[in-house]
């Protein structure tokens, strides 16, 4: 059984203002069973998402777990052996059309901080190793500066030059996530996907990497998309944000507009679960009804319609498109169809 896809994106012009534009992205991954391992479906973890990142700036991606945020992220740095349909434009070229040589000098622009600082270290490597291991395989740096180099990488991510020599297992889960945020600003990246890199933390130290993170980028003028499902984080250091349900980006814009009118019903049931620090306020809490459902067999038409208040006929049949409500604030809902 083969997947056919029908491509529905218009290939973009590249806009030199944006470092990234991905453009109808999707990625379906095969489900095999049988005697013969044949493909009997397809998980579509991404379905149809398009955005622009603008340089400098970050981007907040939000969602339930499982809407597809991280695999949106994965095939976006080409982790993925491919991507099923749409365009990722990498400062321009995309992503997916380069050859080997190309791609490999493109590697070290784009990185990825991970969600699990401890499993994405290797237990056997002295973290100088950890760090300095791409850019020997790169060859960013002269040998004889090499060590000099490593050192004020560390320095840059509040780690000490003694550290080199021990291993990730002789840290705390902060300065471990420092040295995966070291690892990949050893490479003077220009763009970094941010996969959750704080919800493993304590909160007091998820401040002190939030915070680290706006330093790197303002020194080094870093482009992050910030996948999280942390509101509070996103709102804190976002500059435009994304929402994802079930593969698909249903609302997209700038966050003060986004946090300032929320425009999707999901949108608003997300922002409503925001804790107030205050006990005297009222919390107008939206509880949504059901499970997300599945994505290797999402519903027809509008696939939050199973669960949302404010579903009319239109939504159990036909899919809405994204439609912009004012100046670079997007939202794909039939509410708002004239």
């Amino acid at each position: 059984m083969s997947e056919e896809i029908k491509s529905t994106y218009t290939p973009v012009e590249y806009d030199d203002q944006y470092i990234l534009m991905v453009n109808g992205l999707k990625k379906h991954f095969p489900i095999k069973g049988g005697m013969f391992s044949q493909t009997v479906g397809w998980v579509k973890a991404v379905d149809g998402v398009t955005f622009n990142l603008k340089r400098g700036t970050t981007m907040g991606l939000v969602g339930e777990s499982g809407c597809g945020k991280t695999t949106v992220g994965r095939t976006i740095l080409r982790l993925t052996d491919s991507k099923t349909d749409g365009q990722v434009l990498f400062n321009g070229k995309e992503v997916y059309d380069l050859p080997k040589d190309e791609l490999r000098a493109l590697r070290p622009k784009m990185q990825i901080i991970f969600q699990d600082p401890f499993s994405s270290l290797s237990p056997r490597l002295p973290v100088g190793e950890i760090i300095g291991e791409a850019v020997r395989e790169h060859n960013l740096v002269p040998e004889a500066e090499y060590d000099d180099y490593i050192d004020h990488v560390m320095d840059q991510c509040g780690l000490q030059p003694f550290h080199k020599d021990r291993y990730p297992h002789e840290f705390s889960g902060g300065q471990r996530q420092r040295i995966c945020i070291a690892r990949a600003l050893a490479l003077s990246p220009e763009f970094i996907v941010c996969d959750e890199p704080v919800s493993a933390l304590d909160v007091s130290i998820q401040a002190q990497i939030i915070n680290l993170l706006e330093e790197l980028q303002n020194e080094h003028k870093l482009s992050y998309l910030f996948i999280s499902h942390d509101l509070s984080v996103v709102e804190h250091i976002s500059d435009a944000v994304g929402v994802m349900y079930l593969g698909n980006l249903v609302e997209y814009g700038d966050k003060a507009d986004i946090f300032r009118n929320p425009l999707h019903p999901y949108t608003e049931a997300l922002f409503s679960a925001i804790p107030v620090p205050d006990p005297t306020v009222k919390m107008n809490r939206i509880v949504l009804q059901g499970s997300i459902p599945s994505p290797a067999n999402p519903p027809e038409g509008c696939k939050f319609h199973t669960r949302c208040a404010k579903c009319m006929e239109k939504c159990k049949h036909e899919a809405p498109v994204q439609k912009e409500m004012e100046p670079g604030h997007f939202v794909a809902c039939h509410l708002y169809d004239e």
